[in-house]
C-alpha cells in the first residue's frame, strides 16, 4: 500500500489524462474528468464496490442522439478514486502507472467499448 497527498494524487491523474493520444483526446467532447477520494455507495448503488477504481458516467459517443448537445446536456464525467489506487499499488510508479490504465480504461467506455472489449485490450 502506498499513500500519497492529494497534489501528488491530481498530478498523477493529470499525467494520465495527458497520455492519453491526441486522436482520443481530440474525440473526447463534453467530458470532466475527477478524482475522489473513495466510492460512495450511496451515489453507485448497486454499482458500488469498495475496490472500485473508476467510473464512467455518461452516455457513450455511438448512444448518443442526433440532438446530443442541443440542450446543454450534463457533460459526462469519468472519476478516478484515489483509496482503492493506494491499497492495491506499492509504490509511486505503480500508482501512476494503474491511475493511467484505469482513465484509460474508462475512456473506452466514452467510446462505446464494454468490459470485454477492454478486456482483450488489457484494460480490465
Amino acid at each position: 500500500m502506498i499513500k500519497v497527498d492529494e497534489e501528488t494524487f491530481d498530478c498523477i491523474v493529470e499525467a494520465a489524462i495527458d497520455s492519453i493520444p491526441d486522436r482520443f483526446l481530440d474525440e473526447l467532447e463534453n467530458v470532466t474528468f475527477f478524482w475522489e477520494e473513495e466510492p460512495d455507495p450511496e451515489s453507485l448503488g448497486e454499482d458500488y464496490r469498495p475496490d472500485l477504481l473508476g467510473l464512467y458516467d455518461g452516455v457513450n459517443i455511438y448512444d448518443r442522439a442526433a440532438t446530443y448537445g442541443d440542450y446543454l446536456d450534463m457533460p459526462d464525467a469519468i472519476t478516478v478514486f484515489k483509496g482503492p489506487h493506494e491499497r492495491m499499488c506499492n509504490s509511486l510508479e505503480e500508482l501512476a502507472e494503474e491511475v493511467r490504465r484505469t482513465v484509460v480504461h474508462e475512456v473506452g467506455h466514452y467510446f462505446g467499448m464494454d468490459e470485454d472489449d477492454l478486456e482483450r485490450m488489457g484494460y480490465l
